[in-house]
């Protein structure tokens, strides 16, 4: 017991419980991060929160291994080590009212091993992990998101019982009742402003029953922190109504994928915008340069991140407005890595290879380390894209296949150390048991191709 008191910094939570009650907040959810991005946690109860959760709040580390069909992957340190515990800490700069939950806070966690070192595991602690080794060069990593999803109503005639709300052609870009009948979007847009995650803007996306929600630039770990809770509620929202709210890749052969774009930029300590500068060709600076640069050169490992699941791959392809293959280019939504036309301050890349089902501390860190990698060994980028970037002969393409991508980020020594091998170990062994286990299993596509003719 000892060992964890020393650890954690418990002085605030006698002043955070006071002002929780004098708000009328009886419960707080404590949640953090697993591998795939669900928000694990524990209600408690706030007249009891300091004494509950000073030594921190005990769960099994196999929740880290826990697969979305209640599996556990036996990761290093989990089920042949006896299913031993990690401690989640709240972090008390992040409690935050829930507007659609009557005297409910959320408060997000950071996870520690019991000798309370950090849970090398943790989503949240490998993107901290990269930061303090921008911080060591003097820089500061901001970050916006965009994240694209589907709302799905419930439907007997569809084969999985869902279908697309909303379903109507040709509604990209529009706002109102045309492509949002029940006004999902617009009723979310507004509970979500009220939650403290700096949300921005809503519209309807290209396909039926797709929309996406944009979320204010902020330092890396907080764009990170707001991304995780944006995807939770989002999910959440959509339950209250009936429906379900889906990140997937890419859950329809006839629609296009969802995305989880990255604009990305690093600042000084004394706040000079790192990516400008004036005098150059294309106003970038030589640190915008090795960032891109880096992450071209690391891109196959930075997938296994940003696309980490078996469906992302049948997201990408020529025309699809996806990436696919490894190249940058000023303006042009066609490739990789995207420079939007402003400068000064608003110099920044796009990485627009993610896609919404990746974890928002995970992509977020594959990003910063190829980025690092390429500021500290100064690596060039090459010429940039001109015209429509889906032509393999001029550029290397990204894997095609996750099981591609995890070879890549197991050989890539460089965005290993840079991440922390214990993660990447433990993220390796849980996508490969995804694999495994995909692998035998009958599909719907196999039954309709095989049975009849043969």
């Amino acid at each position: 017991m000892e060992v964890y008191m020393a650890h954690f910094d418990t002085s605030g939570l006698a002043d955070a419980q006071a002002e929780l009650l004098a708000q009328d907040i009886d419960v707080v959810r404590l949640g953090y991060c697993d591998i795939i991005g669900t928000d694990r946690g524990r209600d408690v109860l706030v007249n009891r929160f300091g004494r509950t959760v000073s030594s921190g709040v005990a769960f099994c580390r196999s929740v880290y291994g826990t697969t979305p069909g209640g599996d556990v992957v036996d990761i290093n340190g989990g089920l042949s080590d006896g299913l031993p515990d990690i401690l989640a800490f709240p972090v008390l700069e992040t409690l935050q009212r829930v507007p659609w939950e009557p005297g409910v806070a959320h408060c997000i966690a950071d996870v520690f091993n019991p000798d309370g070192s950090p849970s090398e595991e943790s989503p949240r602690q490998v993107l901290k992990r990269v930061v303090t080794q921008f911080a060591q060069l003097g820089m500061r990593p901001i970050c916006g998101p965009e994240l694209e999803f589907y709302i799905l109503e419930e439907n007997d005639r569809a084969p999985n019982g869902w279908a697309r709300y909303g379903e109507s052609t040709g509604n990209v870009y529009v706002s109102g009742l045309r492509g949002d009948p029940e006004n999902v979007l617009l009723s979310s847009l507004r509970q979500l402003g009220e939650y403290g995650i700096e949300v921005v803007a809503a519209n309807h996306e290209f396909s039926s029953g797709q929309f996406e929600i944009n979320l204010w630039h902020s330092e890396a770990l907080d764009a990170a922190d707001r991304a995780h809770r944006f995807k939770a509620a989002v999910k959440e929202l959509a339950r209250h109504r009936g429906k379900l709210a889906t990140f997937m890749a890419k859950p329809f052969n006839d629609e296009g994928g969802s995305g989880f774009h990255i604009h990305f930029s690093m600042w000084s300590d004394d706040d000079r915008p790192l990516f400008d500068d004036p005098s150059s060709a294309d106003g970038l600076s030589d640190c915008a340069h090795w960032a891109i640069g880096g992450v071209l050169a690391h891109a196959p490992a930075l997938a296994a991140l940003a696309n980490p699941t078996i469906n992302s791959y049948k997201r990408f392809g020529p025309d699809t407005l996806a990436p696919w293959l490894i190249d940058w280019g000023l303006d042009n939504r066609s490739a990789m890595v995207r420079i939007p036309p402003e400068r000064g301050g608003a110099s920044r890349l796009e990485l627009r290879l993610g896609d919404a089902s990746a974890n928002p501390y995970l992509a977020t860190a594959a990003l910063l380390a190829a980025a690092y990698l390429g500021v500290r060994d100064r690596i060039e980028p090459g010429a940039p894209l001109v015209g429509y970037g889906y032509d393999p002969e001029r550029s290397p393409m990204l894997p095609t296949h996750l099981d591609e991508a995890l070879d890549a980020l197991e050989t890539d020594t460089q965005m290993r150390e840079v991440l922390g091998d214990t993660f990447v170990q433990t993220f390796l062994t849980y996508k490969r048991d995804e694999i495994r286990r995909f692998r035998s299993f009958i599909t719907d596509w196999e039954f309709t191709e095989y049975t009849y003719h043969l």
